[in-house]
């Protein structure tokens, strides 16, 4: 009866040179081993004939291989899955390349029609590009373009990466997912309508789509202890969080966790917010990061240095949020490896061997 099941699909589908059908791919679930040997026999064949669609069924293809997706690419390439992304420059292409990674040089305000093209034959995708101010979302400026190459692809899986200032200033209230946005800038604006339109998107595309609000960023090469140990200026970022009172943040592996956790689990339209347990004033952390230092290196930290990194003035502090993790926990099954910025800092300063 298999077999008959499978001349059956094949006489249904004209053939011509060169071309194994797509519909061989049958889902594991609804087939016998046979027909699983046959549909993956039928997916390598196809990879033979077509070089843009590789041999592993898992692909990740990365909008932007920044810091996030760079780390969650090197975890997905030790588990055996295809994974390429793009970069703005030469130089990010060449390194994302010596990685082992296929990178491809790219313009989203003029997207190159073979690069997404190889995008479409990768079976899930990060976005990972952030919006620009005065012209919103860059990919999405193409969203025609980009709804006809993928319609008839192999994608099945989509994560927007957003953030959490899209809630704007709630004046120190807890707020989860269901709580009413309201973006205090027009970047955060720009994130929430990019949010919707993704959404979207997976929607029309039969994809499940995602979009995840991070909280502040860190690992290692980006956290406090870093910026004290290179003494390095603060960015604009910090420095616009310097006066905050709540600041939620989440390690970059516990990020790589819950992306990992919603590709096992999909939820599609689902909005998450990956933050960790404890909205802390960013003072407080550094305080604790120069600590760490100066046990580590005693006496390496220059004091005058240490101030001007990490104090706040009293009474310039205000109200932001403190952002729950809940849905995450509940719905993704997300246990957090770094539930504080203290265990995420000790394991950063853990990995430095000297003060550099």
């Amino acid at each position: 009866m298999d077999i008959c099941q499978i001349l059956g699909r094949i006489s249904a589908t004209p053939l011509r040179f060169g071309h194994v059908p797509r519909n061989l791919s049958l889902p594991i679930s609804q087939t016998s081993p046979f027909l699983s040997r046959i549909a993956a026999a039928a997916a390598d064949l196809r990879s033979e004939i077509d070089p843009s669609e590789p041999k592993s069924r898992n692909r990740m293809f990365c909008l932007g291989m920044g810091f996030v997706a760079r780390f969650f690419a090197r975890e997905l390439k030790n588990q055996g899955w295809v994974v390429s992304g793009t970069c703005t420059s030469m130089v990010k292409k060449k390194k994302l390349e010596e990685m082992g990674f296929d990178a491809y040089l790219f313009d989203a305000n003029k997207p190159e029609q073979s690069i997404l093209d190889t995008m479409k034959y990768h079976t899930h995708l990060v976005v990972s590009i952030p919006p620009v101010v005065g012209i919103g979302d860059p990919m999405l400026r193409h969203e025609e373009l980009l709804t006809s190459t993928s319609m008839d692809g192999n994608l099945r899986w989509l994560c927007y990466l957003s953030s959490t200032g899209v809630y704007g200033d709630c004046g120190g209230a807890w707020v989860d997912e269901d709580y009413p946005t309201s973006p205090t800038s027009e970047l955060a604006n720009l994130r929430l309508v990019a949010e919707k339109k993704w959404l979207n998107l997976g929607d029309d595309l039969g994809l499940s789509a995602q979009v995840f609000r991070l909280g502040g960023i860190y690992g290692p090469g980006r956290s406090a202890v870093d910026t004290i140990i290179k003494q390095g200026a603060l960015s604009e970022g910090q420095k616009m969080r310097v006066y905050k009172q709540y600041t939620s943040r989440i390690h970059v592996e516990d990020i790589c966790q819950a992306l990992k956790a919603s590709i096992n689990t999909p939820s599609p339209g689902k909005v998450y917010n990956i933050v960790d347990d404890d909205p802390a004033p960013r003072e407080e952390v550094f305080a604790y990061a120069g600590d760490l230092v100066e046990k580590k290196w005693p006496g390496w930290i220059k004091q005058s240095a240490g101030k001007s990194e990490s104090v706040v003035e009293q009474g310039s502090q205000r109200g932001e949020k403190r952002v729950s993790n809940a849905r995450m926990k509940k719905e993704l099954g997300v246990r957090l490896l770094h539930p504080s910025y203290r265990s995420g800092l000790q394991s950063i300063i853990s990995h430095y061997r000297k003060a550099q």
